[in-house]
């Protein structure tokens, strides 16, 4: 088993990555919450009947009473009123202080039950087991959970740890192609904003069946990237916007297809193609590595380019989450391997972009 272990005092936590880790979810779990007696788990009508019961069946084995929440796959969930959903569920459980969420599924799962486990009751503690690549690369990790609203994506959140994520690589072969390369767009942005050498690699493992022969050498790769960063900045004030590199085109994509026309990692793809023409257009990237870049996106069958209606360029760079004021913080390569963050006004973003988009 390797494990990473995310250091911010007293909330640290470890990330376990296993092939056969759902099994032993219930003794890793009773490590991690040893004061839980009730657990409620948060899954969706596609994780659980894959794996609800044998997680189900740890954790009963490690003396926790579990019950299972099963809310609709997709997007759509990431709401309010799912979110009141699982307040009526975890109280009519029961739920005390001292017990426990565990969010069993992808990024929608993962944020949606961390922002209840964050806000019911002032907080209680909670599990990541993640099922998907994504999840697993990305939004299980870091304490980001978040709803989205009408005016975009995650803007109802908070920052709140989990205690501990547990990672099956096996789980990843019940993913359709598509959700596959939906998570390599993250598993890119890795090698594009810290570690070219990694970059390199994907580019030399452009395919499935190669990056699931070194799968848990990657899911470590990503994660310790990612632990670096959050240890540095949890709060996303400093180096942690680096994180967020082709995010703020890429949230304007998913926002203008209603959260079903283009998935997350297709957006965070076309997203990070955009950022590197802007970088270029703005004299503050170099473009080693842009070539590469279009052909390892194209080889996962990701977007390089999408179009998309232009106000929903314009709303989406007026509420970023990255912005202050007048001013928001793009993130660009100085060159492959090295993330840029820069502060521009949200104006000199809208007119470079339209020049580089051909508006």
């Amino acid at each position: 088993m390797k494990t990473l272990h995310v250091g911010l005092d007293d909330r640290s936590y470890d990330i376990h990555i296993a092939p056969g880790l759902l099994s032993q979810a219930g003794a890793l779990c009773r490590a991690a919450l040893p004061r839980a007696g009730r657990l409620a788990v948060v899954t969706d009508s596609h994780v659980g009947p894959l794996y609800g019961e044998t997680i189900m069946s740890s954790l009963a084995g490690a003396g926790f009473q579990a019950e299972l929440v099963t809310i609709p796959a997709g997007e759509s969930s990431k709401c309010l009123s799912m979110l009141g959903r699982l307040y009526d569920a975890f109280t009519a459980q029961g739920l005390t202080r001292s017990d426990g969420v565990v969010a069993l599924g992808g990024g929608v799962v993962g944020d949606l039950a961390g922002f209840a486990a964050a806000t019911i009751l002032r907080g209680v503690d909670f599990v990541q087991i993640p099922t998907t690549l994504l999840a697993q690369v990305d939004s299980s990790v870091g304490g980001k959970v978040a709803i989205d609203l009408p005016a975009g994506k995650n803007l109802a959140g908070a920052f709140w740890q989990p205690r501990l994520v547990l990672m099956d690589p096996a789980c990843l072969r019940t993913l359709d192609d598509k959700t596959f390369s939906d998570g390599m767009a993250e598993v890119i942005k890795y090698g594009c904003i810290r570690d070219r050498a990694f970059f390199d690699f994907l580019c030399a493992h452009s395919s499935r069946a190669a990056v699931m022969e070194h799968i848990e050498s990657v899911l470590y790769t990503c994660c310790d990237i990612k632990r670096q960063v959050v240890e540095e900045d949890e709060r996303d004030t400093g180096v942690r916007m680096i994180l967020n590199f082709g995010h703020t085109v890429g949230h304007a994509f998913e926002k203008a297809g209603g959260y079903e026309t283009w998935t997350h990692g297709q957006a965070v793809a076309a997203g990070m193609v955009a950022a590197e023409r802007l970088g270029a257009a703005l004299g503050v990237s170099d473009g080693d590595g842009f070539s590469e870049l279009l052909e390892v996106l194209s080889a996962f069958g990701l977007p390089t380019h999408i179009d998309c209606d232009w106000s929903a360029i314009v709303e989406a760079v007026g509420l970023d989450k990255k912005g202050d004021g007048e001013a928001i913080t793009m993130i660009f390569l100085s060159h492959m391997g090295r993330a840029l963050p820069m502060k521009m006004k949200k104006e000199d973003v809208l007119q470079n972009l339209a020049h580089v988009c051909g508006r």
